[in-house]
């Protein structure tokens, strides 16, 4: 199992009744795209969350966050949270939140 089915179904009702969200297999795990974009994912256990930029110093003291380096390189405005930073779901619902308002400032793909 690349990533978990039973946070996928937590994302899922997070996204109930939001127009433009896809979801698609990338980055070995399931994103999920508002408009084409992907907003926040799953690998593994793990969040991948997608933020503005000038929020990544906040976002990087945030509870269970590190930096998403696929690359070997910190990549601004991407990171993983852990199972702990998400663990209730007022906090999925809360990333989910700060992912989807970024998204929402991009173009359509």
């Amino acid at each position: 199992m690349a990533y978990d089915e039973g946070l996928a179904e937590r994302l899922r009702e997070c996204f109930e009744g939001k127009r433009g969200i896809t979801e698609k297999r990338m980055f070995g795990g399931l994103c999920f795209l508002l408009h084409g974009n992907m907003a926040v994912g799953i690998t593994k256990n793990e969040l991948m969350v997608r933020y503005a930029h000038e929020e990544h110093d906040a976002v990087m003291k945030m509870k269970d966050v590190r930096p998403m380096n696929f690359t070997k390189k910190a990549m601004k405005g991407f990171a993983f949270v852990g199972p702990k930073g998400f663990d209730s779901q007022q906090d999925l619902e809360a990333w989910v939140e700060r992912c989807l308002s970024y998204v929402s400032t991009l173009p359509a793909k």
